[in-house]
């Protein structure tokens, strides 16, 4: 664990423009720096980064953190990792301090799960080589596998008993759970605890790493009633939609030539490994996913897509060129003879007939989607005109500029048709999208972001409401009539809060004699007067954490920063979106841009404090005249319309003061 004190010297160390300068050409506009966005595609620079704030924004998509939440979404790291390479680059030394307790558990929680998974990998292989596992074996032969081959991708034989794996890890000392919780074993209806696969060819999945973090297994019985394939349920160790069968064996080959090769199933990647050409990934079963692409794009931007030459392939090889071409990567497709898979394909040919066929017939998508939809099309009109209009939005997913217009020339050219009028469609095509990326980041964000506070508060009435919400709308969720005055009262504290108040002797503020008070001490010694404490629970966890930092001596940027790079993610969002440059102005904003942030402050914070009594005010009002509707008791009214009498004369009195503000 990196003790606190290097955690603040790492923070206080990193430069935002140069942490990010790193991987992104920052050209400077005022005191400010942009760049295109590295998290999504686009044209036209919306991403800024602040020196003076320490922090970077997208307007785009909407992301947004400091030096080390760019590092850990960049790079794909933890935060602790993304803090060790901060360290790095600043030649900065680490000395690891003692783990928690509870750090040494969750870390060693996932080592056993990695350290099951292993067992089981080495009980299959150990069982193929059992009488049982003959018939397993058999069946790797039958397919042309070479003994080499079976134990370098580690393939094995599930036994037919239903607890083998089970007594076998628990005589290992293997505990139950962890077998439970890769999904090794499972608990039946009646309590019993039994093996997930069993009489099944057995392939494991390996992490790019190379450790065993699922399995797939295949039955070879011909009984329709038998699922084919049953493959482990996603764990912590094992996601689905990031993980490729094959990307252990086949990274150093995909780096080496510059190209990954894509097929579907386990066999295609290990026949085709088997044959020589080893720079190949399967997506596992299932469709493509922008994780999947992502992981190749770690070693390679060039891939081959080789489907089975059926419709289905024809179908999933459509669906993943949107997807491949989408993230920047150059992408090709083959289609192998109908029948044929890169398993079969592969044990009918040599090597170099396989590699002369796939430098044959690569195909752009651009040749691929004609051959394709061309026959449909054809002599009608309409259809011809849908053709070129589908692969016209193809062409738009693109995020490369030039790449673009190199194939809409290849487009113009293939279907004789003007390239100012397939411009005109990719451009008004990208307009689209990019408003539906920001709806579904938003709506992503929202999701997360609710849904964590939910889960952190046990809230479960507003569950349902975690599919539309973000940060902000998390914290007016609890309280939304009173989370607008809160967020402005953080917003004086994040950005001012050690900025002196000095009021005119004529204001009712001044402190003759005396220091002035801070911001900070203003606003909190307002709310300690009355009282009161944040409604909203994120608000109030900043403003516990600003005072926390406050009363211990930190200066304003050291408070700023370490509210910014909290490894709570609600609390770093709140404060990063207060400090965040607004560049639309509203009325307020501009006449506020006119004064000094002294005379600002003198004249907002009070006023802030001031509107915010208010609208408690109001809200106690409100349930008051609730509690009069719902109250049949006379005495009890009268009651209620005394405190209600009282509320409006405190309100007036506020709304005066408001008034002369």
């Amino acid at each position: 664990m990196i003790p606190r004190e290097t955690v603040d010297k790492i923070l206080d160390s990193a430069q935002i423009e140069d942490v990010v300068g790193d991987f992104v050409s920052l050209k400077r506009r005022g005191a400010n720096f942009i760049a295109c966005c590295p998290f999504h595609n686009e044209k036209t620079p919306s991403f800024y980064v602040s020196p003076a704030k320490g922090i970077f924004k997208c307007f785009g998509c909407g992301k947004s953190g400091t030096a080390v939440g760019f590092v850990m979404e960049h790079e794909g790291l933890t935060y602790s990792e993304a803090l060790r390479y901060l360290a790095k680059k600043y030649h900065i030394e680490v000395v690891e301090k003692e783990e928690t307790a509870e750090e040494i558990a969750s870390r060693q929680r996932s080592e056993s799960l990695y350290l099951v998974s292993e067992f089981a990998g080495k009980f299959f292989q150990d069982s193929l080589k059992t009488e049982e596992g003959r018939i397993g074996y058999a069946y790797f032969k039958s397919r042309g596998l070479e003994d080499s081959t079976i134990e370098k991708f580690g393939l094995g034989w599930s036994l037919n008993s239903r607890t083998s794996l089970l007594d076998a890890a628990r005589k290992a000392g293997y505990k139950e759970e962890f077998l439970i919780d890769t999904g090794l074993c499972y608990r039946r209806d009646d309590g019993k605890v039994v093996d997930r696969f069993y009489e099944r060819a057995m392939f494991p999945i390996h992490s790019p790493s190379g450790r065993i973090i699922a399995f797939g297994g295949r039955t070879l019985r011909s009984d329709k009633t038998v699922a084919k394939y049953v493959n482990s349920p996603e764990t912590e160790i094992y996601v689905k939609s990031r993980s490729l069968y094959g990307v252990w064996h086949a990274r150093n080959e995909i780096v080496r030539q510059d190209k990954c090769i894509l097929v579907e199933g386990y066999l295609d990647v290990i026949s085709m490994h088997q044959l020589g050409i080893r720079n190949v990934v399967a997506s596992s079963g299932t469709s493509l996913t922008v994780d999947q692409i992502r992981l190749i794009r770690k070693y390679s931007q060039n891939v081959t897509i080789i489907y089975d030459g059926d419709s289905a392939g024809i179908h999933a090889a459509l669906r993943g060129i949107n997807l491949v071409l989408k993230e920047g990567l150059n992408v090709k497709v083959v289609l192998l003879p109908d029948g044929d898979d890169p398993d079969s394909f592969s044990r009918k040919h040599t090597l170099d007939e396989v590699q002369s066929f796939i430098e044959k017939h690569e195909q752009d998508f651009i040749g691929f989607k004609s051959d394709m939809l061309l026959g449909e099309a054809g002599n009608d009109p309409l259809k011809k005109a849908n053709l070129i209009n589908d692969i016209a939005d193809t062409v738009a997913m693109i995020p490369d500029p030039v790449k673009r217009s190199v194939y809409v020339d290849s487009c113009g050219e293939k279907f004789n048709i003007s390239p100012d009028i397939l411009f005109s469609r990719i451009r008004r095509t990208r307009e689209d999208m990019l408003l539906e990326e920001r709806r579904q980041a938003e709506t992503q964000r929202r999701r997360e972001e609710l849904a964590s506070e939910l889960a952190k508060g046990g809230n479960e009435k507003h569950l349902e409401a975690a599919k539309q919400a973000s940060v902000s709308d998390v914290v007016e969720l609890e309280d939304p009539f009173l989370a607008p005055c809160e967020k402005e009262l953080l917003e004086f504290l994040i950005e001012n809060g050690q900025s002196p108040l000095e009021f005119d002797r004529d204001s009712e503020y001044y402190i003759p004699d005396g220091r002035p008070d801070t911001v900070a001490e203003f606003i909190d010694n307002s709310l300690v007067a009355d009282d009161v404490s944040f409604s909203n629970s994120i608000y109030r966890k900043v403003y516990d954490l600003y005072f926390e930092m406050y009363d211990r001596g930190l200066t304003q940027p050291q408070i700023q920063t370490r509210l910014m790079n909290s490894q709570d993610h609600d609390v770093a969002a709140v404060v990063t979106d207060i400090l965040v440059d607004k560049y639309l102005l509203t009325v307020e904003n501009y006449r506020r841009s006119l004064t000094s942030v002294a005379t600002q402050l003198i004249i907002f914070v009070p006023k802030s404090l001031l509107a915010y009594q208010g609208r408690r005010l109001a809200k106690m009002a409100a349930e008051l005249s609730k509690s009069l509707a719902e109250s049949a008791d006379q005495s009890e009214q009268v009651r209620i319309l005394e405190k209600m009498n009282a509320l409006n004369k405190a309100r007036t009195v506020i709304n005066n003061k408001l008034g002369r503000v």
